[in-house]
C-alpha cells in the first residue's frame, strides 16, 4: 500500500546521491583553484571526520578501541581515503573532473582483477568475463594512446590508480572491518580521523604551499568536505537499508554521467564523442561484472531486510566504506 511513497522516496534518495557524489570532482576542481592537492586532501579528510566524529558522539556511539582495529582502520584509511583522495587531486590538475568521474567507474573492474591475482575470484562466468574485458577495453577507448590528443598521462595514470586503490580498500575492509561488532558510525568516523592523520604526515612534501583561499576555494572544499565525503555515506546507507544493495547500484552508474555533463555544463570542459563512447562502454562492462551480486542479492534480499534494518537504521549516519560488505560497496559505487 505504501510501495508508491515508498519507491518515490528512494528515488529520490538516489537521485540526490548521484547528484552530491557525481559532483565531488566539480568541488575538486574548484577547491583546486586555491589549494594544493594535498591541501585539500587534508581538509577533505579533516572537515569529514569533524563530521561524522560529531554524528558519532551524538548517536551515543564511542570511537573503536584495541590496537588490533585501529591497525585495520590505518591501513583502511590508506587505501580508501588518504590515497585515492590525493590522486583524484593531483589527476585532476591535469584531467576534466568528468572524464575523472568516468575513471572512477572503473573501481569494479579493479576489484575483480584483483580477486583473480588473489584467488578470491573462481569460476568467472563468461558474461563476467566478458564485462571485465569490455571495460577495460572502454578505459583505452577513453585514453585514446594512439592519439596525441587523448587522455593518457599521469593524471589519467594516476586518477586510475585512486579506482585500483579502492578495489584494494574494499577487498581489505570486507575481510577485516566489516561486520566485526564495531558499529559503523564509529568505524567511519575513526576511518576519516586516521586518513587525516596519514594527510597530515605528508602535508610537508606538497601540504605547506601558499593558499588562495577566496570565496568560491572556500565553498568548494566545504562542500566537498561536508556533503560529498560525509553526508553522501549517510544517503548511501539508507538506500541500502531501504531499497537493497542492487539498487543501490544505479548510483554506480548515473556517478559517472552526472560528473560528465556537470564538468561541461558548469566548467565548460569539452565533451567528445570518444569519451562519451568509453564512458558507455565502461558502464556496460561494469554492468556485466556485477550479474552475479546483483542475482545473489535479489535472492536474498527479502529475507535479510528485516534481519538487518534495525542494525542499519541505527547506525545510519556512516561510511559506507567502512560499513558494507566488498559487494554492496561495489554496487553502490564509490566517490572520488
Amino acid at each position: 500500500m505504501n510501495s508508491g511513497p515508498r519507491s518515490l522516496r528512494g528515488g529520490v534518495r538516489v537521485a540526490v546521491l548521484a547528484l552530491l557524489w557525481g559532483s565531488t570532482f566539480l568541488w575538486i576542481e574548484l577547491a583546486l583553484r586555491g589549494l594544493s592537492p594535498l591541501q585539500v586532501t587534508f581538509v577533505r579528510c579533516l572537515l569529514g571526520a569533524l563530521v561524522l566524529t560529531v554524528a558519532c558522539y551524538a548517536s551515543g556511539r564511542r570511537m573503536p578501541r584495541g590496537r588490533t582495529v585501529w591497525r585495520h582502520i590505518v591501513v583502511a584509511a590508506f587505501f580508501c581515503n588518504a590515497l585515492p583522495f590525493a590522486l583524484f587531486s593531483l589527476g585532476q590538475q591535469t584531467v576534466d573532473s568528468g572524464l575523472a568521474g568516468v575513471l572512477n567507474a572503473t573501481t569494479p573492474l579493479w576489484s575483480i582483477a584483483l580477486g583473480l591475482a588473489l584467488g578470491s575470484e573462481r569460476g568467472l562466468r563468461p558474461a563476467r568475463v566478458a564485462g571485465l574485458v569490455l571495460g577495460f577495453a572502454g578505459t583505452i577507448v577513453i585514453l585514446a594512446p594512439w592519439q596525441s590528443a587523448g587522455a593518457t598521462g599521469w593524471g589519467a595514470l594516476a586518477i586510475l590508480g585512486a579506482a585500483a586503490s579502492y578495489a584494494v580498500a574494499f577487498t581489505y575492509m570486507g575481510r577485516t572491518l566489516v561486520r566485526r561488532g564495531t558499529p559503523t558510525i564509529s568505524l567511519s568516523a575513526a576511518q576519516l580521523v586516521a586518513a587525516s592523520g596519514l594527510t597530515a604526515v605528508a602535508m610537508p612534501v606538497g601540504g605547506l604551499e601558499s593558499i588562495d583561499p577566496g570565496p568560491a576555494v572556500v565553498a568548494a572544499a566545504l562542500v566537498l568536505s561536508v556533503f560529498c565525503t560525509a553526508i553522501t555515506f549517510h544517503l548511501t546507507y539508507r538506500i541500502i537499508n531501504d531499497e537493497g544493495a542492487t539498487n543501490a547500484a544505479v548510483v554506480g552508474y548515473l556517478l559517472p554521467v552526472v560528473s560528465v555533463l556537470l564538468g561541461a555544463v558548469v566548467l565548460g570542459e569539452a565533451l567528445s564523442v570518444r569519451v562519451v563512447l568509453g564512458m558507455v562502454v565502461v558502464l556496460v562492462g561494469v554492468g556485466l561484472t556485477r550479474r552475479k551480486d546483483a542475482v545473489a542479492t535479489a535472492a536474498a534480499q527479502s529475507g535479510e531486510n528485516e534481519d538487518t534494518s534495525s542494525a542499519l537504521t541505527e547506525d545510519a549516519p556512516t561510511d559506507v566504506p567502512s560499513a558494507t560488505p566488498g559487494a554492496a560497496l561495489e554496487n553502490a559505487g564509490c566517490a572520488g
